[in-house]
């Protein structure tokens, strides 16, 4: 295992902070697997599975089975896990600026198109060397003017040359559940299988430009773009946002277990060698468009009729609020029948506050389709 210590600009005098990523394998075959961990600093279940995860890589190093490349940032985001106020961990979003941490990554597929255009060619592997190439030099030409900008920066130099991109998540309350985009729906149904996720959601685009799409998304987008010319992998970088349960289902327990699954994933992708296990049944997947999110039109106090996990049926009451002023309770039916796969741990809502999410089957969203 050979690490390496990043570090970052010091956003003031005296502080200056670090990234730390851990290299596994020979590096002969040419493939690498990129994964970190809690981008979202005061989400805490991912920090432990990539402790689980340094364990099994280290062993599997050892016995020669990764020929490649795996990368894995044990602790993504040391800016936001040093936001604590008063007790309360405030690592989803940039205090200095407000912005959520993963959002507003360098989408480098314009760039990189007019970079590769005059060398691309015939050969579906050059092509693949000529992008991943641009996608470094172009990163290489961004002048962060903030530590935050400097740590999205170096995540994603770390990832820009990955087959396989998996970004390690945890919502408020929830089961396992998975985003990727629609062209990559396929390549993830094995790691929903062995994660045992409950909920697989797909998009052409979410917005924003979160972590794990902007990896992944130049890959469809320049294929799309040179279709008929120059032969372009679509899946060039398989890009997964994994969300690991909960923020409290930490323990030991489910950290082997979400390891044993990542393990297999790779392995049934081919960046750990051996015979991965018989994958499991896996969800089917869903439209991130047709994801209800149940808001509160008032405040008040939340009872919840539902738990991550439930089956909903269209109609069904969801949630209830009380008002505790008024003691009037409002109740939330579902629009459409579906899986509840995460809600809040807040138990008073604000007017317009989200409570939980449902992933239905008929699409009727649009536009920015991510939580902030």
């Amino acid at each position: 295992m050979l690490t390496q210590h990043h570090l970052l600009p010091a956003a003031h005098a005296g502080t200056q902070r670090q990234l730390r990523s851990l290299h596994f394998g020979a590096g002969r075959s040419g493939r690498k697997a990129y994964l970190q961990a809690s981008l979202h600093a005061d989400e805490v279940p991912p920090l432990l599975v990539a402790q689980a995860l340094i364990q099994r890589l280290q062993a599997l190093e050892a016995g020669g089975a990764i020929e490649g490349r795996i990368v894995l940032v044990p602790l993504a985001n040391p800016i936001g896990l040093s936001q604590d106020l008063q007790g309360s961990a405030l690592g989803r979003f940039d205090l200095a600026t407000g912005l959520n941490f993963n959002r507003q990554f360098r989408h480098l597929a314009d760039d990189v198109a007019r970079a590769v255009a005059p060398l691309l060619g015939a050969d579906l592997q050059a092509n693949t060397r000529h992008i991943r190439e641009a996608m470094r030099q172009q990163l290489g030409h961004w002048q962060p003017q903030t530590e935050t900008e400097a740590l999205k920066r170096q995540l994603q130099y770390l990832a820009h040359d990955a087959d396989l991109v998996l970004d390690l998540h945890c919502d408020n309350q929830a089961v396992v559940h998975l985003y990727v985009g629609s062209a990559q729906v396929e390549a993830a149904r094995p790691l929903a299988a062995y994660l045992g996720a409950q909920a697989l959601l797909h998009t052409p685009l979410a917005g924003e430009e979160p972590f794990d799409e902007t990896m992944a998304r130049l890959w469809w987008e320049l294929a799309a773009r040179f279709e008929g010319r120059h032969p372009i992998d679509p899946l060039g970088c398989v890009g997964v946002t994994v969300e690991l349960r909960g923020e409290t289902d930490v323990s030991q327990a489910l950290a082997e277990q979400d390891a044993q699954g990542l393990i297999a994933y790779l392995q049934q992708q081919g960046h750990i060698a051996g015979e991965p296990p018989p994958s499991p049944a896996a969800c089917e997947p869903t439209p991130l468009e047709a994801v209800e999110p149940v808001t509160a039109p008032c405040p008040g106090i939340v009872v919840f009729a539902k738990a991550p996990g439930d089956w909903v049926l269209k109609g069904e009451l969801v949630a209830e609020i009380v008002d505790p002023l008024t003691d009037q309770r409002t109740p939330l039916h579902a629009r459409a029948s579906g899986r509840c796969f995460a809600r809040t741990a807040r138990r008073y809502a604000s007017r317009g506050m989200r409570l939980a999410k449902i992933a239905g089957q008929e699409a009727y969203r649009s536009g920015q389709l991510l939580s902030l």
